[in-house]
């Protein structure tokens, strides 16, 4: 560890989200000051519950707010911008594409636009998905894979992803891009996503449910290996060989969503319990996978952990704060 975020202004939109709360956490623990967009009071995230909005400064308002994301930029003049901000969940695109397209598509130009206008800005990360490469016949996809999503949600990533790009490429803007696989881990509420909810119904004593066939090839990458991935790339985003480029991070390996489950299983020790398969889903891409030669080669990027590994933390925070996650629903409904 470094003293390159050592009282750093940074700001990060998506602050209270699944990846955004890891990576506040990990920027106070770097001495970095934090302002976090935060548009909606979620008080079940971890961002709360483990008392992070304490530590930064909380703006609230939306990546649709253009002046509010300008003026933040300004006054807190911000260095580094972590753009995290979207509506992350395929179901949700699918049933309400347009509220997808004005989070995850407007949201983000107007983000890189505050930006430019803002000079003390030096370095944005911009996230985007592995489901911005749509389907392809040839994988694994590599940052020179064409961006051709078809479906709501991955129709937005590669919209924002190529909208990161022109800012670039027409205005020099200091931006790169990280496309990562499935990011699971603790403090991910969204139980229909398939590690949150194998976990959830194990200890509950029910049967995992998969909402698909279980056929589907997913590339799995846990949080905190995320969270290290975007500080090292911030970091060197002075080097003119890494600015303006997307990065792939993924730990490179396949497994199929019933695969995924039984690993679940496995650790857990309940392999008594037999999934239920639903073969509910559509429109979701078959097959998918990364390559991250060029994060290792030009980074010096290696995954922190494996799959056992971030299983095993994972399965430990749900056993520790499950039942508080769960009253806490209640009490909120």
């Amino acid at each position: 560890m470094t003293n390159f975020w050592f009282q750093r202004p940074v700001f990060v939109t998506g602050c209270s989200g699944f990846l955004g709360s890891w990576l506040t956490q990990e920027l106070i623990k770097r001495g970095a000051d934090v302002v976090g967009l935060v548009r909606d009071w979620t008080p079940r995230s971890r961002f709360f519950t483990d008392g992070l909005d304490k530590q930064v400064t909380v703006v609230h308002g939306a990546v649709e707010d253009l002046p509010t994301l300008e003026r933040t930029l300004n006054e807190y003049e911000i260095e580094i911008v972590f753009h995290l901000a979207a509506q992350t969940i395929v179901r949700i695109a699918n049933r309400n594409s347009l509220s997808t397209f004005d989070t995850n598509i407007r949201g983000t130009w107007n983000l890189l636009e505050a930006c430019q206008r803002v000079s003390t800005v030096k370095r944005v990360v911009v996230a985007s998905s592995d489901k911005a490469y749509g389907t392809q016949e040839q994988l694994p996809y590599t940052e020179d894979t064409p961006l051709r999503g078809q479906h709501p949600y991955d129709v937005s990533k590669s919209c924002g992803d190529l909208i990161a790009h022109a800012y670039y490429a027409t205005y020099e803007l200091p931006v790169c891009v990280t496309r990562c696989g499935n990011l699971y881990g603790g403090g991910d509420l969204n139980f229909n996503r398939i590690v949150p909810g194998t976990i959830r119904s194990v200890l509950n004593e029910e049967r995992p449910i998969i909402r698909s066939d279980g056929s589907f090839v997913r590339d799995y990458f846990y949080v905190k290996d995320a969270v290290l991935a975007y500080l090292m790339l911030a970091e060197q985003m002075d080097d003119e060989r890494i600015v303006g480029k997307a990065f792939n991070f993924s730990n490179e390996i396949q497994i199929t969503v019933l695969e995924m489950v039984q690993q679940i299983l496995t650790v857990m020790e309940r392999l008594d319990l037999e999934p239920v398969i639903l073969k509910e889903v559509r429109n979701e891409i078959p097959h998918q996978y990364l390559s991250a030669k060029r994060a290792r080669e030009m980074l010096g990027w290696t995954s922190g952990y494996n799959l056992v590994q971030g299983l095993a933390e994972t399965v430990d925070w749900y056993r520790q704060n499950l039942s508080s996650l769960e009253r806490g629903r209640e009490g909120h409904d």
